[in-house]
């Protein structure tokens, strides 16, 4: 989903389109918001309907674009994971149930006020047994989650939905809980003859009915969330084309007067270049045996409708956001609505990539990432993560500076501790895994992914800038003494939820003949010492010269006050208390035996402690230790 904020670019000459851009999200994240604050007490899972796998539906409607109203019927296959007397779809209770067919038989069904279906079988359905139904409803959909909406468009009427992230139960019966996909979807849609009807995947067919009517056939092949499924109808004018390499169909539904406007034609165009862009980066794109296009709609802004992105505007910026949560939000789709930044951040860092390598010049470029970061940095608090309290603040849950921006500089942060290549692999790898793949994905899977990618445990890192708040601020002093330059970084932490945050810090040395070196200081913890070797006279030092990272108000300066005796006298110490999962040492510079007791004396744990190496406590239950290493030993805590 597009996100609500603006980003001004300092350059005048993108304000305005980026303005615009905003215009066209402010309807869309309205309708967000709405949608997730009125079922709250379920959460991310009905716990009624974890009991069967719904493999495919096929939804028979009749729809016309001018009439609020849907009539028509929903076929459901399902296996159940036991064995089962009733079975409960999402669905909700505005909308008229006339019969229930199971087997050629009318069956018993309630339609319950928690917005469900039950349904009673006549007799047991045995577990791992495919079976089906079919729900004949109709009526006039509720507009409590506006996920189904009539509108015109230049005098024409225009019929869409947006379910994101708890609406298709308004208009088709489902299950909406994050946990299982739907393997397979049929839209069968009768409309008036004079419009066209725009779906996710493969059009099938249009039959023209012979009385005034036409049905029009969609599928998809592929696992899609009950939230993706979406279609639209209206006066369209239908542009096939193809993309990519090998191609694939590259399909758009646009009003009569955007196919007549240049500038919206160019820049849906310009989607080929930036798919191109993605499947260099992030791999190929997941639906190529379906299509992947636009079907405009007014809802304002867009939506990453699975193969077929709603929009209600071209700029380039938004044509991005969508198109990379093919990957990112569709492909792999967050498992819980904690974790919508596994589709928003990513998304907004696929922004970070067309803006890099398509649409902003380097200098622009740079600006954009410097509004981002004085956005993010804006306020003291707040996580990315949406912890379970907050789920009833849809402002938490759709937070433009937490959810979108600060998830996607995450991303950029480990893109610049990984380097390019290693990181641009990872994200392959992740959406590729065959348990993630098609499939819901949570944080753990995330981090999992690159451990098993890259070798390198993200733990930390995700406590500190997903579940933690704030960001940090350093003081960064240096002096040069012959050919090596000392630096010495200090940092402190805008919000309490994170002690410390351990990143490469990002630095530029100039030269007084214009020579440059760049350097990455593993920074572990506060007041560290770095020397490193500079063969030239340095002029200047540079921070964070690229806004690779997070941080607010930093300063570099030069100290000759700084003693290089300092960077060997370094106290011994463990860090961070209380710790988590690892323990740091400083003081010791050379391998050597370790052990760590209990407060009352018992030996719990012991091995050979590397320099520069953390210590791995994750099995020590919380309390008091005493850690010991030759003849030094210091109290610390376990959370």
């Amino acid at each position: 989903m597009k996100k609500l904020y603006l980003l001004c670019l300092s350059l005048l000459a993108f304000h305005g389109v980026f303005a615009q851009e905003n215009i066209e999200m402010k309807g869309l994240i309205a309708k967000e918001m709405k949608s997730y604050a009125h079922k709250m007490t379920a959460y991310n899972n009905n716990p009624n309907t974890l009991n069967y796998d719904l493999q495919y539906q096929r939804m028979n409607l009749s729809l016309n674009p001018s009439v609020y109203l849907v009539s028509g019927s929903v076929t459901s296959h399902f296996k159940p994971s036991q064995s089962m007397s009733s079975i409960y779809f999402d669905f909700t209770n505005a909308l008229t149930v006339s019969q229930v067919q199971y087997h050629g038989q009318n069956i018993a069904f309630q339609q319950l006020p928690t917005q469900e279906i039950k349904i009673d079988f006549p007799a047991s359905v045995s577990a791992n047994v495919l079976d089906s139904l079919t729900i004949n409803y109709g009526g006039t959909p509720p507009m409590t989650y506006n996920a189904f909406f009539t509108s015109t468009q230049n005098g024409n009427p225009i019929l869409s939905t947006l379910s994101e992230p708890y609406g298709a139960q308004d208009w088709f019966p489902t299950k909406q809980s994050l946990n299982d996909k739907i393997e397979r979807f049929d839209f069968k849609i009768t409309t008036p003859s004079q419009y066209n009807v725009a779906a996710n995947g493969k059009l099938m067919s249009e039959t023209i009915l012979g009385n005034g009517q036409k049905l029009t056939f969609w599928r998809t092949m592929y696992p899609t969330a009950a939230y993706l499924i979406a279609l639209s109808i209206t006066n369209y004018v239908k542009i096939n084309d193809t993309m990519g390499t090998p191609p694939f169909p590259f399909v758009n539904y646009v009003y009569p007067a955007t196919s007549a406007n240049t500038l919206s034609m160019a820049n849906i165009d310009w989607t080929k270049q930036v798919m191109n862009t993605y499947e260099t980066y992030f791999g190929a794109y997941p639906f190529r045996n379906e299509k992947y296009g636009h079907m405009e709609f007014q809802a304002g802004g867009g939506m990453e409708h699975q193969t077929m992105s709603s929009m209600a505007g071209w700029s380039k910026q938004l044509i991005a956001h969508e198109l990379a949560h093919q990957w990112f939000g569709d492909k792999v789709t967050c498992g819980i609505w904690n974790d919508i930044w596994l589709n928003e951040g990513f998304a907004t860092f696929g922004e970070h990539v067309a803006n890099e390598k398509l649409i902003l010049t380097n200098p622009q470029f740079l600006s954009y990432l410097l509004d981002q970061k004085n956005y993010i940095t804006s306020v003291a608090g707040g996580s990315v993560y949406v912890s379970d309290a907050n789920l009833g603040s849809v402002g938490t849950i759709f937070d433009g500076r937490l959810t979108y921006a600060k998830g996607g500089y995450a991303v950029r942060m480990i893109k610049w501790i990984l380097g390019d290549t290693v990181f641009y692999q990872a994200l392959k790898d992740y959406h590729a895994r065959p348990n993630l793949a098609y499939n819901y994905v949570k944080t753990a899977d995330f981090n999992a992914s690159l451990l098993q990618s890259t070798g390198k445990d993200f733990t930390e890192f995700f406590n500190d800038w997903i579940y933690g708040q704030g960001y940090p601020t350093y003081t960064i002093k240096w002096k040069q003494t012959g050919s090596q330059i000392t630096f010495k970084a200090s940092q402190i932490q805008s919000h309490p939820s994170v002690s410390f945050f351990e990143m490469p810090l990002p630095v530029k040395v100039n030269g007084t003949g214009g020579q440059v070196a760049y350097f990455a200081l593993n920074n572990t913890f506060n007041d560290q010492y770095f020397v490193e070797s500079v063969p030239f006279t340095v002029s200047s030092v540079e921070f964070n010269y690229e806004y690779q990272i997070i941080e607010k108000n930093s300063t570099v300066a030069q100290d000759n006050s700084l003693s290089t005796s300092d960077v060997t006298k370094e106290e011994f110490s463990v860090y961070p208390i209380p710790a988590k999962n690892e323990l740091n040492v400083r003081g010791i510079s050379k391998s050597t035996e370790f052990a760590i007791y209990s407060a009352d004396g018992r030996l719990v744990e012991n091995g050979v402690f590397q320099p520069q190496l953390p210590i791995n406590i994750s099995e020590l239950v919380p309390g008091i230790y005493i850690f010991k290493i030759n003849d030094k030993n210091i109290k610390f805590s376990k959370k």
